[in-house]
Formats: structure tokens, sequence, C-alpha cells
């Protein structure tokens, strides 16, 4: 089970990096794809809670181990949101107007 949830983290993770690349094709932005991107995101997120509930203090990871406290596991998922809101900032009020700015050319 724990091989499997990091197998999840790592295709999911990967899932969300190659959405978002793909939501940028040329002068267009593929919305569904970068919805999907940050689903990808939210879902990382979750499983890496799950991971953590499961097994930190149990020596099977140091990273996981780290989040021994209800504290530390609460902020995998306000870190997760955070990383989501300020990626979705980003695009949203930097890189869309340099696309629609572009497109005007």
């Amino acid at each position: 089970m724990f091989n499997l949830l990091i197998a999840a983290v790592l295709l999911l993770f990967i899932a969300h990096v190659v959405l978002l690349i793909a939501s940028f094709t040329g002068t267009k932005f593929a919305t569904s794809r970068y919805f999907y991107s940050h689903l990808t995101l939210w879902l990382t997120g979750g499983v890496i809670f799950i991971a953590a509930l499961l097994y930190s203090g149990t020596n099977q990871s140091g990273f996981l181990d780290y989040f021994s406290t209800p504290l530390r596991k609460g902020m995998i998922l306000v870190v997760t949101f955070a990383v989501s809101l300020v990626a979705h900032s980003i695009i949203t009020f930097g890189v869309l107007p340099l696309i629609r700015k572009s497109k005007s050319f």
C-alpha cells in the first residue's frame, strides 16, 4: 500500500506538470487541460495527506515521518491550496494577459 501511494503521488504530479504545459499550446489556452492540471495537483496533495495519515511515525519514510502532528498533516492541505492559488493567480493575472496581448498583434 505504501508503494502504491508513492507511485500515485509521482504519477499525479507528473500528470499535473504535463497537463499544465499542455494548457499552453501556441497562442491558445486550453481551459479544460488547465482545470485537470489543478485537479491533479489537488489529488496529489490529498494522496500525500492520506499517506501521512497512514505512515507518519512508522519510519518507512523520513519525509512522511515529519508530518507527525495534526498541525503538520493539516499543513499539507494548506500548502496544496496555497500553491494552487498562487499558480492560478500567476496564470490569470500574468500569463493570460500576455497571451491575449500577443493575439491582438
